[in-house]
């Protein structure tokens, strides 16, 4: 056994530095002979250790040698440093279409990319908060199902459900297929989106992935690339609200200067903002109008006044009505 690990000795070498060292943490060469000899039956002297930090620092690692009364030696530049990170956990931790499992056994995966020590801390910052997430621990292979079919340029076929008030997902259309044609992948609200062209109604769709059961690829080549061409997927993030589509109209609005960074977040920087008095400004975006708009709309309060057009108007209002009437006396 030992004489088979002297040839692995350098490998070894460089996963105790990767694992056990930072700036914070060093080893110097003699706790590195007592770690290969002990864990790993390694019989190992220091002329040896330095020889392979030598080797390991050519072959590119990043080895930083610190002298003085405490001297030893550590990784030094990691390809992931910790605040990118405590960044992606976070992304994992807090995104809803990852199920709990999932979300565990990613952020356990990130944490390989540094330290002992520093993964402990990277564990010690993960909230568990009790945020929604999703169940559907198909999903990551859906989105791989998707990406080859976008690879090969061949449409796909998949079965679409929706919840029920007995909280059971059902199929649509009897678990009639949905034959797409997949062009793009998008996160918006929090799901995973596709975006795909459905070539029997002539237009573009969008389905929530962790919707989608038994997506298969097809042999049959992807068609709408005309229509894609031009198809500007952070304009279509902007103007469509909760991933709800509608007939896309430009929508004039009157609001406060307190909206500003509002309005700025959700269109962009291109939109016009002209004063109209001392407290208000006026501005307009390409919406594609539907009831998750309107309920945006309501959420900002009287800050805000849709001007334009007209029709649009008349909806907002009736859209209020009816809500209002849910509160009413009979």
């Amino acid at each position: 056994m030992a004489v088979s690990n002297q040839k692995l000795r350098i490998l070894y070498l460089m996963d105790i530095l990767l694992e056990r060292t930072d700036e914070e943490h060093l080893l110097n060469a003699m706790e590195l002979c007592r770690i290969l000899e002990q864990e790993y039956d390694i019989p190992t002297d220091r002329r040896t250790v330095y020889t392979g930090i030598e080797t390991l620092s050519q072959y590119g690692l990043d080895i930083v040698q610190k002298k003085g009364k405490e001297p030893g030696y550590f990784i030094g530049g990691r390809e992931y440093e910790l605040p990118e990170l405590r960044l992606l956990v976070d992304a994992v931790q807090s995104s809803r279409f990852i199920t709990g499992q999932k979300s565990r056994e990613l952020i356990r995966k990130l944490e390989k990319l540094c330290s002992r020590s520093q993964a402990a801390a990277l564990q010690h910052e993960v909230f568990i908060v009790n945020r929604s997430k999703a169940e559907n621990e198909t999903i990551y292979y859906q989105v791989d199902t998707i990406h080859n079919a976008i690879e090969k340029n061949r449409e796909i076929a998949f079965q679409y459900a929706e919840w029920t008030p007995q909280k059971r997902f059902r199929l649509r259309r009897e678990g009639a297929s949905y034959v797409m044609s997949p062009w793009a992948l998008t996160w918006n609200s929090d799901n995973y989106y596709l975006i795909a062209y459905d070539a029997e109604a002539e237009k573009i769709k969008h389905y929530r992935v962790d919707k989608m059961q038994r997506t298969k690829i097809l042999e049959t080549e992807r068609r709408g690339r005309e229509t894609f061409r031009n198809f500007d997927l952070a304009e279509f993030s902007k103007k469509t609200f909760g991933m709800f589509g509608g007939r896309d109209i430009e929508v004039s609005f009157c609001c406060e200067n307190t909206l500003a960074g509002v309005m700025l977040d959700r269109f962009g920087r291109e939109i016009p903002m002209i004063p109209a008095d001392e407290e208000h400004f006026r501005t307009r975006a390409v919406i594609s109008v539907s009831p998750q708009f309107f309920g945006w709309t309501a959420g900002l309060g009287a800050g805000i006044r849709i001007e334009g057009p007209e029709e649009v108007k008349a909806e907002y209002q009736l859209f209020l009505e009816k809500i209002l009437q849910n509160y009413r006396g009979k």
